[in-house]
């Protein structure tokens, strides 16, 4: 008991003692529709060249990339609503519901694409349809990440948040894996006719099937211990006749203006974990294919085995997060794209299968410094009352100013340009920015989530 004669104040509280058993089914809850919001991604980023001739005009093969691209852009700028509509209700009425209604619309929209009729059928009514079941999944993804990494983050015990939560990466690099590899198989199966004609619907009506499940496992679950401790405060507080603004109602202004060096902090962190996540895995497949005329399944396969790579990585690095810290682990992400995005680049650009397989696993094994981090350290900016909420607006508001459009932004540059390293410099860019936000931010390792009571694992209780 000595060890608490110099602790904080917060080791007073009462400390919240987690179920393992309950925590591992919460991430593979939160995990499987991160999995299933980039099995999308992964299908659309790897299947782009061919979804420019179903729903796009035959002729400039850069300009259907560009408009395929356009339509991926697009669903990231609904984002921010998708988040100030969904985060507040998160923080109101509880993070397991409006995480299954999410579930629900995510993968009506990813179903929706697969049933959309060709340009070549419909004319302009397609590409319209296209933007509109974008929209739709880009309004619900807004929910999405900021609630499952809270989801987590709450559920998770103070000394193990790190390993926990690098799960739900682990399960965005799954989904992406099983949405590009289902593409790579059908590439190399199918021709390019059947692939334009019918064998580009298969992935999106997957999407059905994977929604079910996910949803019937987020309806199971119980609602976070921060979460149920905050609603029983305030209903306390009622019941004795004293305000309740701890937790019920808070207004969206005290979301944004009362946390704005958080949501400062959160942009940063979060444009450069997805400026080099959207550049590695959305925009490489096409770089490799479209820019450098790489045959395009050997492109396919490279880019999974570093996905593969980064799948085994990933639960080490987030214990070791849990060791050493967030900021170390995020800042050696960061100087390491600063130094080694041209190096890599070149690498890739000189050809050669193991030259690719070298670069593209050099800049996969620097993302895991974020994808690793990131699920336990942007959920800890913020208090429990507005956890969710501050969070989706801020990290909705970086992805979609610059990483959903990352692939859109580089290919123009690219083309206005005609310099093939813009990749790199954009990447490098980015972690000076994310540098920054690295030197501001508080070590959040070890410790209670703010405004939450320590939690511990049944066996320290």
């Amino acid at each position: 008991m000595a060890s608490q004669a110099s602790a904080p104040a917060w080791a007073a509280e009462k400390a919240t003692v987690t179920d393992p058993a309950l925590v591992k089914r919460a991430v593979k809850a939160a995990a499987l529709g991160n999995a299933m919001e980039w099995f999308d991604f992964g299908v659309y980023s790897y299947i782009a060249v061919t979804l420019g001739k179903v729903f796009f005009p035959s002729g400039n093969p850069t300009a259907q990339l560009l408009s395929t691209f356009g339509a991926f852009a697009a669903a990231f700028l609904v984002r921010p609503l998708g988040g100030m509509v969904f985060g507040p209700l998160g923080d109101r009425v509880g993070r397991q519901k409006i995480l299954a209604l999410t579930m629900i619309m995510m993968a009506a929209g990813t179903f929706a694409i697969g049933l959309i009729p060709s340009y070549a059928v419909i004319g302009v009514g397609a590409p319209v349809l296209l933007l509109v079941a974008r929209l739709v999944q880009g309004f619900s993804t807004g929910g999405e990440y900021a609630g499952a990494s809270t989801f987590i983050a709450e559920y998770a015990p103070d000394k193990k948040r790190g390993f926990f939560g690098s799960w739900l990466e682990f399960g965005t690099l799954a989904g992406y894996i099983g949405g590009a590899g289902l593409v790579t198989l059908m590439t190399a199966l199918l021709s390019s006719a059947d692939m334009v004609a019918w064998g580009w619907r298969i992935p999106f009506l997957i999407a059905g099937p994977m929604g079910i499940i996910g949803l019937y496992l987020r309806l199971r679950l119980e609602e976070t211990p921060a979460f149920a401790a905050q609603a029983e405060k305030a209903e306390k507080a009622r019941k004795a006749g004293k305000s309740a603004t701890e937790h019920r109602k808070v207004p969206l202004r005290e979301m944004v203006a009362g946390q704005w060096r958080a949501l400062l902090l959160c942009v940063g962190l979060v444009l450069v974990f997805n400026v080099t996540d959207y550049m590695l895995l959305s925009y490489m497949p096409s770089y490799l294919t479209s820019e450098l005329k790489y045959d395009e399944t050997h492109g396919l396969l490279v880019v999974l085995g570093v996905m593969a790579t980064m799948m085994l990585v990933q639960p080490f690095v987030g214990a070791l997060t849990d060791r050493i810290g967030r900021r170390p682990v995020i800042a050696a992400g960061c100087v390491g794209f600063l130094l080694l995005s041209v190096p890599a680049l070149l690498l890739i650009r000189q050809g050669s299968l193991l030259a690719v397989a070298l670069g593209m696993g050099a800049l996969g094994l620097l993302l895991v410094c974020f994808t690793a981090s990131m699920p336990a350290a942007l959920p800890a900016l913020f208090p429990t009352r507005v956890r969710y909420g501050s969070l989706s607006i801020g990290f909705n508001i970086s992805v979609s100013l610059f990483g959903g459009t990352t692939p859109l932004v580089v290919t123009a540059l690219i083309g206005a340009t005609g310099n093939m390293m813009m990749p790199a410099y954009y990447m490098m860019a980015a972690a000076v920015i994310g540098g920054i936000a690295v030197w501001f931010m508080t070590e959040s390792a070890g410790r209670p989530l703010p405004g939450s009571a320590p939690s511990l694992e049944r066996a320290e209780h």
